[in-house]
């Protein structure tokens, strides 16, 4: 069995745009619930935002008032599975735009893993490929076990949602999940076309590995290479601004780019070093990655301000020599700090 590509994240902890938020508060409206939104701060006019970004609590808040009001006797599978067949590929704006413009659907799913964390999923997919099929597991262990059947669930349909929207029809071979069996299995069937097995070790879903070579009807290499800076673009923002990356590199910035090394940094944040580790992998980053990221940052305002000799800038930064803050700054920028500094106008 072949790792197909690994997920930018680990966890469900990242932030969202609104978009799914609004979904489902247009789904409980239709049953008549209008309070999926309470405890959330979230109000009417900010879902609506299309600029807006969320935590990823505040949408799991919106899930538990979403099953918590469901009409009596509506059955909360069905609900689940209902409401992921809400999410087609226009759901996730420029990211599902990329994805409807990729060569084939192996390209697509290695973009989704890519920039998981553009999409609304608290359930992590992983895939693989294991002769002629391809294997996804949903990962639901970190999810809060009060929601993590409703979740599964949802974030199953609308995978299976988008993949028929991208090349359809879609044959699943086969679904397992770890839950129990409910009293009857007809949404399921009507839904994924299979009757599940239920009570195994994961959440598992296989179809005939030949989908993935099949061209999408909609590729543009043009396109999707315009959607992938923007979404890497939008990714680097979010994970900027947010997170255990976000802490980790307030702290360095206030180091001034000196490298005190990861065990000081985690005693700071009253955490293990490999705690610390752990979480920066779950975000799609590490500590390395984390310092060499705030140093090139400051090597460029310092150069630019021309007051500085590569020499001084080297030292700010907590280079123990100039040569190694070079070789640095040539692998960032494809060119020496003097170079750089010439290029801006200033002596360096």
């Amino acid at each position: 069995m072949v790792e197909f590509a690994a997920p930018a994240v680990r966890d469900w902890d990242f932030p969202r745009s609104t978009a799914s938020v609004l979904l489902m508060s247009s789904f409980a409206a239709e049953h008549g619930d209008t309070a999926v939104l309470a405890g959330t701060s979230l109000t009417p006019e900010q879902i609506r935002d299309p600029e807006a970004q969320i935590d990823a609590g505040q949408e799991l808040a919106v899930v538990r008032n979403l099953q918590a009001g469901l009409p009596p006797g509506r059955d909360p599978d069905a609900a689940a599975i209902a409401l992921g067949r809400r999410y087609h590929v226009t759901t996730f704006g420029i990211f599902g735009f990329a994805c409807i413009s990729s060569p084939t659907l192996a390209d697509t799913m290695a973009f989704a893993l890519r920039y998981l964390d553009l999409s609304f999923t608290f359930s992590i997919p992983h895939v693989a490929v294991d002769g002629g099929e391809i294997r996804l597991v949903l990962h639901d262990e970190l999810v809060p076990a009060d929601v993590a059947r409703f979740l599964v669930l949802r974030d199953l349909s609308a995978i299976y949602t988008v993949m028929g929207d991208l090349l359809s029809p879609i044959t699943l071979r086969r679904v397992e999940l770890r839950f129990a069996e409910p009293s009857t299995v007809d949404s399921y069937v009507a839904a994924f076309g299979v009757r599940p097995v239920f009570g195994g070790p994961v959440n598992l879903v296989t179809l005939d590995a030949a989908y993935l070579d099949r061209p999408l009807p909609q590729a543009n290499l043009h396109t999707v290479a315009i959607c992938e800076a923007q979404c890497r673009e939008m990714v680097t923002r979010r994970r900027a601004r947010t997170g255990i990356s976000h802490q980790v590199r307030e702290r360095l910035i206030r180091l001034g780019g000196a490298d005190t090394g990861m065990d000081a940094i985690a005693r700071e944040l009253m955490m293990s070093p490999r705690t610390l580790r752990r979480r920066l992998t779950e975000a799609g980053t590490s500590y390395r990655a984390l310092v060499d990221e705030v140093r090139e940052a400051l090597a460029e305002e310092l150069l630019a301000t021309g007051v500085l000799s590569v020499e001084e800038v080297a030292v700010r930064l907590g280079y123990a020599e100039a040569s190694s803050f070079i070789y640095a700054f040539k692998r960032w920028k494809g060119v020496t700090p003097a170079a750089y500094a010439r290029a801006l106008g200033r002596t360096g």
